[in-house]
């Protein structure tokens, strides 16, 4: 079966689609659950694409241009400066939990996550692969000394205290929207063991997924024997490939996922529902409840 609802479907799932969902659970021992931007939205975290796929906004920092320019890396620590601590606040919604929940069941292997918030590990989940890092972690380019956000956070602050108390709107993975000069002063902190360049622990746009990791991600798609998309258009290639990976093995891929995906003509089949809306209904089901 390859059912992929139109545009303009119902944004919760029918009882044909979770029961579909549950026969996916009930009938592969090692389902690993690929998950994007969309699951987090409940939490109050925006989201990249609209339904049909299309990023929305400005074009985020590029990794080399961070790196080379002192002007961009002034750029991205104001806007995180006064993002991250609402990200920070962020926590788990339903569908974090479901997964959680679902995992602890022996329901779900790995969850791959192309977040950088955390919340699926806050929400109790386990063998969680971040695979583009985590924003709640900043490291040294120099030496490798790793901090906790917060710290930097406690820096930025103290450094910047006039930027500090604006109001911008919030962007995706703790970015703003700041006026272009609101951030000509700004002062960026560096490692207080040698003095090189901060960055986050994440991958940029532009830089590839660390070696090591995508080589964990690879063995989880190798070693699972279905696959669930949730919330992801994936239209980034880090995420695509291993759906088309586990594809190409003949293992079955479905999704969950309100718009189109890049994946569409791959997947078994797709419930174009919220993430908060299925997950704890299908859990229930899986578990051996009743749906609601």
């Amino acid at each position: 079966m390859n059912h992929i609802p139109p545009a303009g479907a119902p944004a919760d799932a029918s009882p044909d689609e979770l029961a579909a969902l549950a026969q996916l659970l009930l009938t592969h021992r090692k389902v690993l659950v690929l998950t994007g931007a969309g699951i987090s939205t409940a939490s109050g975290i925006p989201d990249y694409r609209d339904a049909d796929g299309v990023r929305r906004g400005r074009l985020p920092i590029q990794g080399d241009e961070f790196r080379s320019s002192e002007a961009a890396r002034k750029r991205y620590w104001a806007r995180s400066m006064l993002g991250w601590p609402r990200l920070a606040q962020a926590r788990p919604n339903a569908a974090h939990r479901a997964i959680a929940q679902l995992q602890s069941a022996g329901r779900v292997a790995t969850v791959l996550t192309q977040n950088v918030d955390g919340l699926h590990q806050e929400a109790g989940a386990c063998d969680v692969i971040e695979l583009h890092g985590s924003i709640h972690a900043v490291r040294c380019l120099s030496c490798g000394t790793a901090y906790e956000r917060a710290q930097i956070q406690n820096q930025l602050e103290q450094f910047n205290p006039a930027l500090a108390e604006v109001e911008a709107a919030m962007l995706p993975d703790g970015d703003v929207q700041l006026e272009p000069d609101a951030d000509a002063d700004f002062h960026v902190p560096s490692c207080a063991r040698c003095g090189g360049m901060l960055q986050p622990d994440v991958v940029f746009f532009g830089d590839g997924v660390p070696v090591a990791r995508s080589a964990e991600a690879e063995r989880a798609v190798r070693d699972c024997d279905a696959m669930l998309v949730v919330g992801s258009s994936l239209m980034v290639l880090s995420g695509f490939r291993f759906a088309r990976m586990a594809a190409e093995a003949g293992k079955p891929v479905a999704g969950i996922n309100r718009g189109l995906t890049r994946a569409d003509p791959l997947l078994a089949f797709k419930v174009a529902a919220s993430a908060e809306a299925v997950l704890p209904r299908l859990a229930t089901l899986a578990l051996g409840g009743t749906s609601a």
